[in-house]
């Protein structure tokens, strides 16, 4: 059994979300995710299913054009190729439990790693990369 240190792992960055993976396998990974109040992961729609367990803070999971709001406790589920994004309140942090089957691609974060580059929680339909950077900005 692998057990998921959420409170060891905590971590935080100025510029965006942390996401750090505590688990993963071919068929799930499992990431320990930080948010500063205001900070986000941008809408995308990966072929995977998530599982997104609030542990603590509140903010916002986009599931289609469905928003809900969460708080310390709650569960939201969203279906293989839904869009969806998390977002945490604006005066306060949201950390949560992430929770992906199978494991979204590479290509799969692309729309992710442009809106952090652009600071875009909503996708603007340019899937143009601005910077032609290949850094990975999410893990």
């Amino acid at each position: 059994m692998s057990e998921i240190d959420f409170d060891g792992n905590r971590s935080y960055r100025d510029e965006r979300f942390a996401a750090v993976e505590a688990f993963r396998t071919d068929r799930a990974k499992v990431v320990c995710g930080y948010f500063d109040p205001g900070q986000f992961i941008p809408v995308h729609a990966p072929d995977s299913d998530v599982v997104i367990s609030v542990r603590s803070g509140a903010g916002v999971v986009r599931e289609g054009d469905i928003e809900h709001d969460v708080a310390s406790g709650d569960v939201v589920a969203v279906e293989a190729g839904t869009s969806r994004g998390i977002r945490a309140a604006d005066d306060t942090r949201l950390e949560a439990l992430l929770v992906t089957a199978p494991p979204p691609t590479d290509a799969e974060h692309g729309p992710v790693k442009r809106g952090l580059k652009r600071n875009e929680f909503e996708p603007n339909g340019d899937d143009r990369d601005d910077t032609g950077d290949t850094d990975e900005t999410f893990q």
